[in-house]
């Protein structure tokens, strides 16, 4: 499949603890980008679409992490696996491609300060 037909699958994620999150599917997605270019790109896609609550349009959204690779395991974790952060959370300056996404990739996308309060206490609220 050519980089320019890739799906990829951003799951919003607002509340770790409350497993508050919504996906958001692109189609035609060029792997080639660098990952800063596709944070700005749903950035600035996110408040325009229809059909997401108030709350997920105006979320401080700044990390993407790898949640699942077509026809690999999937994890047991309801929102964002913790493990593994050096391999899964994508860096900024490298492509998409070199960060290990692929045509039907799903992505997390979540405020970072967020992501490592959980991490340091993963409790649910409910």
């Amino acid at each position: 499949m050519s980089a320019e037909s890739s799906t990829i699958t951003v799951r919003l994620v607002r509340s770790f603890e409350h497993r508050n999150f919504r996906p958001v599917v692109y189609h035609g997605v060029n792997l080639d980008q660098t990952v800063k270019q596709f944070i700005a790109f749903v950035q600035k896609d996110v408040p325009s679409r229809t059909g997401l609550p108030p709350p997920f349009k105006t979320y401080k959204y700044d990390t993407m992490k790898i949640i699942h690779q077509a026809h690999k395991s999937k994890t047991g974790d309801l929102v964002v696996s913790l493990e593994d952060d050096d391999k899964l959370i994508l860096k900024e300056d490298s492509t998409l491609k070199a960060a290990g996404v692929a045509n039907e990739t799903e992505l997390a996308f979540f405020c970072e300060e967020d992501y490592r309060s959980y991490k340091a206490n993963p409790v649910s609220a409910w």
